[in-house]
C-alpha cells in the first residue's frame, strides 16, 4: 500500500503515526485534513490525519472509533442529539476533567480552515476559535455551510446510534437530504421555493375565493339596500307629519290649561268669602267655653281637697283597726302558751309512767336470767377452729393472687404479641396501599382473588412485591433490581389451567390489565447453587440472592427457574475494588457490588469477556418487609398463651369456691362465738338498764308544772288586754263617723262638677264642629289657591314650550304657515293623540331604517366596484404565481429527475452486483403538491419475492443495512459534499454482502473525482481488495502502548529498517 497509518492508544494517550507517498494528497474543498481531541470521551490527547479518498478506522469495541465520529459532528458545530448519545455537551468531555477540546483543520484554497471548539463542563457551554482567532457558532455555522457540509444530514454523515434511523426516514426527508447532499445549491433552493409559492397560491386562491363570495354577498345586500332607500322616503313623510302634530299639541294643551286656570280663579274667590264669614260666627263660643272651664276647675280643686281629708282619716281608721288586731294575737300568745304548759304536763306524767313499765319487764328477765355458767372451753374451742379457717384463707387468698399475677403477666405478653402481629399486618397494610397506588388494576385483581379463590384448584401466590419478605430491608434493593417490575406486579400460578381461567375473567372481561405467570411444574425452590457461597468468600461475596429473602415455595420456585436467584451472588465494597480479578476467575454471569449490578458476556467476535455495569435503583416496594419466622414464632407463642390462661381460669374458678366455703364457715363460728360472748354478759347489762331508768324517773318527778297557777296568770293578762282594745274600738267609732260626712260632701261636689262638664263639653263639641267647619273652608281655599298658582305656572311652561317647538321667541307672533298647517289638524287633545299613535303605527313598520341607509347604499356601490377591482388583481397576482411555479418547477424537476435517474442507474447497478434488484425512483402523489414529491427506495433481496419499499419494519436489519449503504455509494460519485462519514454500518451484514459491500466502497470511493469518505468498523474480512488511495486508521489500547510525546514515526521507521537487515545477514 502507498499509504498507511496506525493510531496507537496508551490508556487514554493516542497519536497518528503514519507513511504516506511523496505525492500530494488531493483533498476537495472542505474535506477533513486533520482531527484534534484532548480530553475528549476516552483520549487524553489525540491527533491524526485521515486521507483524500477513502478512510478505514478500525479498532475493536470500546477503543474510540465512534469518538472520532463524535470529534468530527461536534468539531463542525453540531449539536449533540445528532449523535443520538448524549443530550449535553459537557457530557463528551473525559470523566474527572473540567473542559475539553476538539480542533477540525479543513482543507480550504489558498488557506486551510482550522475550528477549533473548547467545551466547559462546569457552565455546559463551548467556546469557539476560528484560525486561532475567537468566533461565534454562527460565524462557525456559516464557514461550515459554505463549504456544504452537513453533520445533521443522515445521507452524508450516518453516526453509529443513527444507523437505523435512515431506513425510518420518509420519503419526502430522504428527497430532501438527497437535495442538500448531492444536488446543486439551487435545487433544494428551488423545491422549498415551489413549496412556497404553492402555499401562498393556495393562499390566494382562498383569498380570490372569499372575495368573490362577498362580492356576490355585497351585490345582493345592494338589491336590498334600494328597496330600503323608497320605503325610507315614506317613512320620512310620516315623520313629518308627526313633527307638525307634536308642534301643534303644546298650543292646544296650552288653552286647555288656560280655561281650567279661569275656572279654578273664580272658585278660589267664593272660598275666600265663606272662610270670613265662618270667623265671626266662632268668636261668642269661645269666650262661653272659657267661663265653663274656669268654674270647672274650681269643682274640680273642692274634690281634690275633700279626698285628701277622706284619705287622712282612712289612715287614721286603718292604724286603730291594725292595733286591735294587735291585740287579738297578743291574747291568742297567751292562751297558746297555757295550753303548751298543759301538754307538757301530760307528756311528763306519760314519760314517768312508761320508765316504771319497762323496769318491772326488766325485773321480770332479771329473775329468769340464771347464773353465769362455764362457756370458756366452748368459746376457746370456736377460737381454734376459727384460727385454723383464717390461714387456710390467707394461703388461698396468696394463691389467688400469685394466679392472678400470672394471668396478668401472660395477658400482657399476649397483647404486646398482638401489637406487634398488628405492626406486621400494617407493613402489608403499606405494601397493598402501594400496589394500589402504582397499578389500579392489579389491586383490583387481587381484591377479586381473595374472594374467588375457591375457583382455583391448586394455590395461587398473591403479587410477589406482597408475599416476597426482605430479611433485612438494606438488602430490597438487590431484589427489585433484579426482577422485573412487571413480574413485581404479576401473579404466580401452580397451574397454567388456573392462569388461564384468572386472565380470561380479568383481561377479557373486565378488561384489567394484570400480569400473571406460572411457576414450573417441577419445583426449583430447593435448587443448589453450583458453588457453595463459601468458596465466594474471599471475592466478598456474602450470600445468594435467593437467601436475601422469603416467598411462598411457588414464587420462589419461579424466581429460581426465571431469575435464578440461586445462583447470583451479592458482595460488598470489597468486590468492587477486585472487580476484574472477579470477572475472570469466577466466570460469573451476573454479579451484584455493594452499589452496582454487573452483567458480563462473551463477545461474538473477540471472544473477549464484556461486562456492563449499571447503578443499583433504590428500591421502592420491598422497602417494607415481614420476618415470616417471627410472625410464625408469634402465633405460636400466642397459642400457648391461651392455654395457659385457660388453665389458669380453671385454677382461679376452684380456688374461689374453695374461698367462699372458707368465709361461710368463717362468718359461722364468729356469730357462735358472738352468742357465747352475750350469754355471759346478759345479767350485768340488765341490771345497769334499770338503774339508769330509776334516775330518769327521779329527774322526771323533781320537775311539776302548777297548772292552776299558770291559768290565773293567764286570764290576769287577758283582762288588761280587753280594757286597751275597748279604748281603741271606742276611737275607730270616731273616724268612721267623720268619714262618713266627707263622703257625702265629695259626692255633692263630683254632682256639680259633672253638670258643669256636661255643659262645658256641649259648647266644646259646638266650637269644634265650627272649627271643624272653618278648617275645612280654608283647607278648600288654599288648595284653590295652590292649584291656581300650578296652573298659572303650567300655562307658562305650556306656552314656553310651544314657542320652543316652533322655535319663537317670547314676543314673535305665530308664522302664517304654522297657522295654515294647523287648520288642517286636529283641534283637541285626543284627536291629535289619536292621529300621533295612527301615524306612529305606520313609522314602526319600516324597522331598520335610518338616515344612514342612503349613505350605506352609496358607500355599497363604492366598495362593490373597490372589490371587484381587488379580484381583477388577485387574479393577475394568481396568474403570475402560476407562471413562477411553472418556470421554477422546469428548472427543478428536471435536474431532479435526471439526478434521481443517475442515482437510480448505479444503485440498481451496486443491486445486480449482488444479484439483487434495487430501484430508486421519484414518488409523487400530486403534482401539483410540492410538499409531497419523496425518494422511493425499493428493494428485493430473493427471487421468489417482489420488490418492496425500504421500510422499517419490513426487511431485516442486515438488508436495511445493505440498503443503506448502496445508497449513500450511489450518492458518493453525484455527491458535492466535502465527506461523508458511515460508522459500523456492516455491523448486520452476513459475510458474503460484506464482502461485495466492501469492494463497492473501495471501487467508488477511491475514483479520482469522489470526495473524502469515513468508514468505521470493528473487523473486516480476511483476504478483501484494497487500493491504494485508501487510508488504513488502526485504533490499539493496551497497558504496553507507548506513551504520546515517545511515539516517532521517523525512528520507528528506522529501528524498524535496522533490525531487518541484521535479520538477512
Amino acid at each position: 500500500m502507498a499509504e498507511q497509518a496506525r493510531l496507537r492508544v496508551d490508556g487514554s494517550q493516542l497519536r497518528l503515526s503514519s507513511s504516506r507517498s511523496s505525492g500530494k494528497p488531493r483533498f476537495v474543498e472542505g474535506s477533513i485534513v486533520r482531527i484534534y481531541m484532548e480530553n475528549f470521551l476516552t483520549y487524553d490527547v489525540c491527533e491524526l490525519r485521515p486521507g483524500p479518498n477513502l478512510n478505514m478506522i478500525i479498532g475493536a469495541n470500546g477503543t474510540g472509533k465512534s469518538s472520532i465520529v463524535c470529534a468530527i459532528c461536534l468539531g463542525l458545530a453540531g449539536k449533540p442529539s445528532f449523535l443520538g448519545r448524549a443530550e449535553k455537551v459537557s457530557l463528551f468531555v473525559k470523566q474527572g476533567c473540567l473542559k475539553g477540546l476538539v480542533e477540525i483543520e479543513l482543507f480550504k484554497v489558498p488557506e486551510n480552515i482550522i475550528i477549533t471548539r473548547e467545551i466547559q463542563v462546569v457552565t455546559n457551554t463551548s467556546t469557539w476559535h476560528i484560525n486561532k482567532k475567537l468566533a461565534t457558532l454562527k460565524t462557525v455555522e456559516e464557514q461550515v455551510a459554505a463549504l456544504n457540509i452537513q453533520v445533521d444530514n443522515l445521507c452524508q454523515f450516518l453516526p453509529q446510534d443513527k444507523v437505523g434511523e435512515f431506513a425510518k426516514m420518509s420519503k419526502i426527508e430522504l428527497l430532501e437530504a438527497t437535495e442538500k447532499s448531492i444536488g446543486p445549491p439551487e435545487m433544494y433552493q428551488f423545491h422549498c421555493k415551489l413549496k412556497n409559492l404553492k402555499e401562498k397560491e393556495r393562499e390566494l386562491e382562498i383569498v380570490c375565493k372569499g372575495k368573490v363570495n362577498s362580492l356576490e354577498k355585497m351585490k345582493q345586500r345592494a338589491e336590498r339596500y334600494k328597496q330600503d332607500v323608497d320605503r325610507y322616503h315614506e317613512c320620512k313623510r310620516h315623520l313629518d307629519l308627526i313633527d307638525m302634530l307634536e308642534r301643534k299639541r303644546p298650543w292646544v294643551e296650552y288653552e286647555t290649561v288656560r280655561q281650567q286656570h279661569e275656572s279654578v280663579k273664580q272658585r278660589r274667590d267664593q272660598a275666600k268669602e265663606e272662610l270670613k264669614n265662618l270667623k265671626e260666627k266662632q268668636s261668642p263660643l269661645a269666650k262661653k267655653n272659657q267661663e265653663y272651664e274656669e268654674f270647672s276647675n274650681s269643682l274640680n280643686i273642692k274634690i281634690r281637697n275633700t279626698a285628701d281629708e277622706i284619705k287622712d282619716v282612712s289612715q287614721k281608721c286603718k292604724t286603730k283597726q291594725d292595733a286591735l288586731e294587735v291585740k287579738d294575737k297578743q291574747i291568742s300568745d297567751i292562751n297558746q302558751a297555757l295550753r303548751m304548759k298543759k301538754d307538757e304536763e301530760m307528756d311528763r306524767k306519760k314519760k314517768i309512767q312508761s320508765a316504771y313499765k319497762m323496769i318491772d319487764e326488766w325485773n321480770y328477765e332479771l329473775n329468769t336470767v340464771t347464773e353465769c355458767e362455764n362457756l370458756q372451753p366452748q368459746i376457746d374451742a370456736v377460737n381454734n377452729e376459727l384460727k385454723h379457717v383464717q390461714e387456710e384463707r390467707a394461703n388461698i387468698d396468696s394463691d389467688i393472687g400469685d394466679v392472678t399475677t400470672e394471668k396478668r403477666n401472660q395477658e400482657r405478653e399476649n397483647e404486646r404479641i398482638n401489637d406487634r402481629i398488628g405492626q406486621l399486618n400494617n407493613i402489608i397494610k403499606i405494601k397493598e396501599e402501594a400496589l394500589q397506588g402504582r397499578f389500579q388494576d392489579t389491586h383490583s385483581a387481587l381484591l377479586w382473588l381473595r374472594k374467588n379463590k375457591h375457583k382455583f384448584k391448586k394455590e395461587v401466590c398473591e403479587p410477589m412485591m406482597l408475599t416476597i419478605n426482605v430479611k433485612d430491608n438494606k438488602h430490597a434493593k438487590y431484589i427489585e433490581n433484579h426482577i422485573s417490575t412487571n413480574d413485581m406486579k404479576a401473579f404466580v400460578f401452580e397451574s397454567q389451567e388456573d392462569m388461564e381461567l384468572f386472565l380470561l375473567e380479568l383481561r377479557d372481561r373486565q378488561k384489567l390489565r394484570v400480569n400473571a405467570v406460572c411457576a414450573p411444574d417441577k419445583s426449583c425452590a430447593e435448587t443448589l447453587p453450583s458453588r457453595p457461597i463459601e468458596e465466594l468468600h474471599r471475592y466478598g461475596f456474602f450470600s445468594y440472592l435467593r437467601e436475601l429473602f422469603d416467598a411462598p415455595v411457588p414464587v420462589m420456585s419461579y424466581l429460581c427457574f426465571q431469575y435464578h436467584v440461586h445462583e447470583v451472588p451479592v458482595g460488598t465494597e470489597k468486590t468492587r475494588n477486585m472487580i476484574e480479578r472477579v470477572i475472570k476467575e469466577t466466570k460469573l454471569k451476573q454479579i451484584y457490588t455493594a452499589e452496582e449490578k454487573y452483567a458480563i458476556r462473551i463477545s461474538m467476535y473477540t471472544k473477549l469477556t464484556i461486562s456492563v455495569n449499571t447503578s443499583l435503583r433504590p428500591a421502592q416496594f420491598l422497602n417494607y418487609s415481614v420476618d415470616t419466622d417471627e410472625r410464625r414464632q408469634l402465633e405460636k407463642q400466642q397459642q400457648n398463651i391461651k392455654q395457659v390462661l385457660q388453665s389458669l381460669d380453671k385454677q382461679l374458678i376452684t380456688l374461689c369456691e374453695r374461698q367462699k366455703h372458707l368465709e361461710c364457715r368463717d362468718n359461722e363460728l364468729r356469730q357462735q362465738k358472738k352468742e357465747l360472748l352475750e350469754r355471759g354478759s346478759r345479767r350485768k347489762q340488765l341490771e345497769s338498764k334499770i338503774a339508769v331508768k330509776y334516775d330518769s324517773i327521779r329527774q322526771l318527778e323533781q320537775n311539776p308544772i302548777n297548772l292552776e297557777k299558770e291559768s290565773q296568770q293567764a286570764k290576769i293578762k287577758i283582762r288588761a288586754i280587753n280594757i286597751q282594745k275597748a279604748k281603741l274600738v271606742t276611737e275607730l267609732k270616731c273616724h268612721i263617723k267623720n268619714y262618713i260626712s266627707l263622703n257625702i260632701r265629695k259626692a255633692d261636689l263630683i254632682l256639680q262638677s259633672t253638670a258643669v262638664d256636661a255643659e262645658r263639653n256641649r259648647l266644646e263639641a259646638e266650637y269644634k264642629a265650627a272649627s271643624i267647619e272653618l278648617r275645612a273652608s280654608e283647607q278648600r281655599f288654599l288648595e284653590l289657591d295652590e292649584r291656581k298658582r300650578i296652573l298659572t305656572e303650567n300655562c307658562k311652561d305650556l306656552m314656553k314650550k310651544a314657542r320652543q317647538m316652533c322655535n319663537l321667541s317670547l314676543d314673535q307672533p305665530l308664522p302664517k304657515e304654522f297657522q295654515t298647517a294647523f287648520q288642517t289638524l286636529p283641534n283637541t287633545l285626543e284627536e291629535i293623540d289619536a292621529f300621533l299613535n295612527e301615524e306612529r303605527s305606520r313609522v314602526s313598520c319600516f324597522t331598520g331604517l335610518s338616515a344612514s341607509v342612503v349613505e350605506e347604499c352609496s358607500k355599497q356601490m363604492e366598495e362593490i366596484q373597490k372589490l371587484t377591482e381587488d379580484i381583477e388583481e388577485n387574479k393577475k397576482e394568481l396568474d403570475n404565481y402560476k407562471q413562477s411555479i411553472l418556470k421554477i418547477k422546469e428548472k427543478w424537476l428536471n435536474p431532479l429527475k435526471k439526478m434521481i435517474e443517475s442515482i437510480n442507474e448505479k444503485f440498481s447497478a451496486f443491486f445486480s452486483s449482488m444479484e439483487s434488484v434495487g430501484e430508486v425512483d421519484l414518488h409523487v402523489e400530486n403534482e401539483e403538491e410540492y410538499d409531497k414529491y419523496g425518494i422511493r427506495i425499493r428493494v428485493k433481496f430473493h427471487n421468489f419475492t417482489d420488490l418492496h419499499e425500504l421500510t422499517p419494519f419490513h426487511q431485516s436489519g442486515g438488508e436495511k443495512s445493505v440498503s443503506t449503504v448502496l445508497y449513500l455509494m450511489a450518492l458518493q460519485e453525484l455527491n458535492r459534499c466535502p465527506f461523508r462519514v458511515v460508522d459500523e454500518i456492516n455491523q448486520g451484514m452476513d459475510p458474503v454482502n460484506e464482502r461485495r459491500v466492501f469492494e463497492m466502497f473501495v471501487k467508488t470511493a477511491c475514483k479520482e473525482s469522489t470526495s473524502q469518505y469515513f468508514l468505521i468498523t470493528p473487523k473486516l474480512l480476511q483476504n478483501l481488495t484494497y487500493n491504494e488511495k485508501m487510508t488504513l486508521l488502526f485504533v490499539y489500547n493496551g497497558p504496553y502502548m507507548l506513551e504520546a510525546n515517545k511515539w516517532n514515526l521517523k525512528s520507528f521507521c528506522r529501528r524498524r529498517r535496522r533490525l531487518g537487515r541484521v535479520d538477512e545477514q
